[in-house]
């Protein structure tokens, strides 16, 4: 099960990386858009968020900084009209980080 989990979490990541450029895409900017939003969010994942970030999170931090980089995503789906999926998105995660915390993934 935790094994699993870890691949549900890498997908959730990729899920909101995904969810930005699907929102950049539906903008009247969807040349500049598409390619802007996922990219910031990968900077910010590399500064704070992936094992090897230069400014590593821990604690209440690491949370705040999840819980904005995950909104992020489902905030980009359900602004894209897609609210099915924003909804999913977010069940997902919830459980998929909850169960991560309660294992010290």
């Amino acid at each position: 099960m935790k094994a699993a989990n870890l691949g549900v979490l890498f997908l959730i990541e990729l899920g909101a990386l995904a969810a930005a450029a699907w929102w950049g895409a539906s903008t009247a900017w969807p040349w500049l858009l598409a390619t802007t939003a996922p990219a910031v969010l990968i900077a910010a994942w590399a500064l704070f968020g992936s094992p090897r970030a230069r400014f590593r999170t821990r604690g209440a931090r690491r949370a705040g900084f999840e819980l904005l980089w995950f909104g992020a995503g489902v905030g980009a789906l359900y602004a894209a009209g897609e609210h099915g999926w924003a909804l999913a998105l977010a069940l997902v995660c919830a459980v998929s980080k909850g169960l991560a915390w309660r294992w010290d993934q």
